[in-house]
């Protein structure tokens, strides 16, 4: 915050040392303030009230004086969150502050559930297009199906309009038990077709993707820890486990984290009664452990924990704590390195501050924040670009960490590493040549999810009765010839084109990969898409390769 200027200057030349007595009018302001203020005296003893106290007043005296006599009228609310910004900015980069909307929309993701009318849906030439309705959803209960478009809702038409993808979701989401008329066009059908859905509780899930590899051994994706993560993994288990699962691939890449209390109860799985699953310390909070309580059912049988550079926070408690009790090996990528604690101050207008209150550290003593430099945002924001130019990314070799990070894991006495994230015990470097440039650039104009989605909408009816089941579309399903020509196609209308035969050669088996997973998705959901998708992730093979490698589990 820049320090209060006067606010009103007389005609005259300013003096030479570059400020004025302050004008009647200020003095005025500033001492109906003070009346306002129980106690305020600028020239009251300091030793009849405090120094909190005293600041506050000068805060408020600031924002006053700013409102009152500011030659511009001020939004004064917008004024009050620029201050919070502004004192949050030169703390630590986790300590943020975010408006009620901002408020609402993270705690619909973590929180478990939203408002809305259940669909998953997406845009193609200015239509939304159902993509699946919610199981047991809304839509789903009034008829609405896979493939339907719709075109207005209450009336107002959203086809053929430009319209930002928020736009279309405030129209579609609303309270509970409130109602929306829906007109949707369905292929096959003359006449629109209007339906009335009353709004519901939406689940938002947390877990993307469960299956068994092979005989004995599970995959389970998490995509981030919410109030519901817990009982997804344990549902995911449980169907797992009646499917022989003995052993787990457990799949945190690009998990951000949410509640740290689901990655304890996760972590409780894995551990023996009293094992330290994670604690926190602070300057003015104390010592803090989470224990297992001993009635986890993944207490026997091995486990992979897979992580890379965008693994974060409650992912990392859980990587942590498997990985400082010999619980589970860890394959992967360094990870991100979040472990400050936040404490939410929750505002009367439905905004929200987060304060860091303390440090995360693992079972071992290891504190999981990365380095940070108070107040340099940018700097903390482009460490992973810092990463990647160092070589991070491609060689476990261009990691070098200090003697005095060195610490051991608690049962076979392994060396781990602190200074910031979770380095694995398996390095699998990036690999840039994987996906290539041709590849990247449709990928990032959005044709293969356009196309895709065309293709799936024009096919769905044969596509179910020729493949009945996942399996069945698994072993046999080949991506047409078409499809592939209409991706090129649609590349050279927006001038991405291979550079030549080779490129295109190297472009194709990824490309008919992601392309087979997307119509898998569209189909069933997110774990046939991850069945297919990660037979291309170097990670994932990684970790199957290391379940089987007895040398190393002794």
């Amino acid at each position: 915050m820049t320090h209060l200027q006067p606010a009103i200057r007389h005609r005259r030349a300013p003096r030479r040392c570059g400020c004025e007595k302050p004008s009647r009018l200020f003095a005025l302001v500033v001492t109906l303030i003070l009346a306002l203020l129980p106690c305020a005296s600028l020239h009251a003893q300091r030793g009849n009230r405090s120094l909190n106290d005293e600041l506050l007043r000068k805060l408020q005296i600031a924002e006053l004086a700013i409102s009152e006599l500011y030659v511009d009228s001020v939004d004064q609310p917008k004024l009050v969150e620029d201050a919070i910004r502004g004192m949050l900015e030169k703390l630590d980069p986790h300590s943020s502050y975010s408006t009620a909307k901002e408020t609402k929309a993270m705690n619909e993701s973590l929180g478990g559930s939203f408002e809305g009318i259940g669909i998953q849906f997406n845009v193609q030439n200015d239509t939304l297009l159902v993509i699946q309705p919610v199981t047991g959803g809304p839509s789903e209960r009034v008829g609405i199906l896979a493939g339907d478009r719709i075109v207005a809702v209450n009336d107002s038409a959203i086809a053929g309009v430009k319209m930002a993808r928020d736009e279309i979701v405030r129209r579609l989401r609303g309270p509970k038990g409130s109602k929306v008329k829906l007109t949707i066009v369905r292929r096959g059908i003359k006449d629109k077709l209007t339906f009335t859905v009353v709004r519901d509780k939406i689940p938002v899930k947390t877990l993307d993707a469960s299956y068994m590899v092979r005989p004995g051994l599970g995959y389970v994706r998490i995509g981030s820890f919410g109030a519901t993560t817990y009982k997804e993994f344990m549902e995911a288990v449980k169907a797992l486990q009646k499917q022989g699962m003995v052993d787990l691939v457990l799949d945190l890449q690009d998990n951000g984290g949410g509640y740290m209390i689901a990655a304890v109860q996760i972590a409780n799985e894995f551990l023996s009664k009293g094992d330290l699953i994670v604690y926190t310390d602070g300057r003015r909070v104390p010592r803090n452990e989470y224990r297992a309580q001993g009635n986890g059912t993944l207490q026997n049988g091995r486990v992979v924990v897979l992580v890379n550079e965008f693994s974060a926070s409650a992912a990392e408690i859980v990587t942590g704590a498997i990985q400082d009790h010999d619980r589970g090996l860890v394959v992967g990528r360094r990870s991100f390195g979040k472990g400050l604690v936040q404490r939410p101050v929750d505002f009367s207008d439905g905004s929200m501050m987060r304060i860091t209150i303390a440090h995360y550290f693992t079972p071992s003593g290891r504190c999981i924040q990365k380095p940070y430099k108070k107040g340099d945002l940018k700097g903390y924001e482009q460490e992973l670009d810092t990463r990647y130019k160092h070589g991070e990314l491609y060689s476990a070799d261009s990691i070098h960490f200090a003697d005095s990070l060195k610490f051991q894991t608690l049962r076979r006495h392994r060396t781990v590493y602190g200074g910031g994230g979770i380095m694995p015990d398996y390095f699998v470097p990036l690999d840039t040549t994987q996906y290539t440039r041709l590849h990247r650039q449709l990928a990032a104009k959005g044709i293969i999810i356009k196309v895709n989605l065309k293709y799936v909408d024009n096919h769905r009816k044969q596509l179910r009765r020729q493949y009945p089941s996942f399996q069945t579309f698994l072993n046999n399903f080949q991506v047409p010839q078409s499809v592939i020509d209409e991706v090129m196609a649609e590349g050279k209308k927006e001038k991405v084109e291979p550079k030549d035969d080779d490129e295109l050669k190297k472009t194709l088996p990824q490309l008919c990969a992601q392309l087979k997973a997307l119509v898998a998705r569209d189909l069933w959901d997110m774990s046939e898409y991850f069945q297919i998708i990660n037979q291309q992730n170097h990670i994932v093979e990684k970790a199957i390769e290391v379940m089987g490698d007895e040398q190393a589990w002794k």
